[in-house]
């Protein structure tokens, strides 16, 4: 098959194949384009070839959607087993997790990076400095000002040593 064939193909099939394998599956594009690769593959062309396609997306995105529930399954019983980063409080005055991860999450990127890799990787703000391609100076300036800025989303107030 050439290259014109299988941009016809696509081109005239791939939004319906992309259609049918998202009722299975949420990568329908991966699979269509995973099907296409098989049809090239093969030395000829199958003498049925729309039903070979409609076939090959059907199958391919229902173990595609296999894969992801054994992936979103271990990944859970994995996440269960790792230590958390927030241990659970029941104190009313007590710093609230999912908050925290919250206000984290809206933290711009390079500056959640900073305070991720501070607090939980326990990196100096030097060894910060050269992942990055920044200076300790920078990242320092970053990580403070991150961390007023997870204070007052989360209504916190400044331990006494850092007034």
């Amino acid at each position: 098959m050439g290259p014109e064939q299988l941009a016809e193909l696509v081109d005239r099939y791939a939004a319906a194949l992309v259609l049918y394998a998202r009722q299975w599956c949420a990568c329908p594009e991966d699979v269509v384009q995973t099907a296409f690769l098989k049809l090239v593959r093969q030395g000829t062309p199958p003498s049925n070839l729309l039903p070979w396609l409609y076939r090959v997306v059907r199958n391919g995105a229902i173990d595609a959607s296999r894969a992801a529930r054994r992936r979103s399954r271990y990944e859970a019983e994995a996440a269960d087993a790792a230590p958390k980063y927030f241990a659970p409080s029941y104190d009313p005055t007590g710093l609230d997790a999912r908050a925290a991860a919250d206000a984290l999450a809206h933290l711009a990127p390079e500056t959640r990076e900073i305070v991720v890799m501070h607090i939980w990787g326990g990196l100096t703000f030097e060894q910060i400095a050269e992942a990055v391609g920044s200076s300790a100076a920078t990242c320092y300036r970053r990580y403070a000002a991150g961390l007023e800025t997870l204070r007052q989303k989360l209504g916190a107030e400044r331990p006494a040593h850092a007034k």
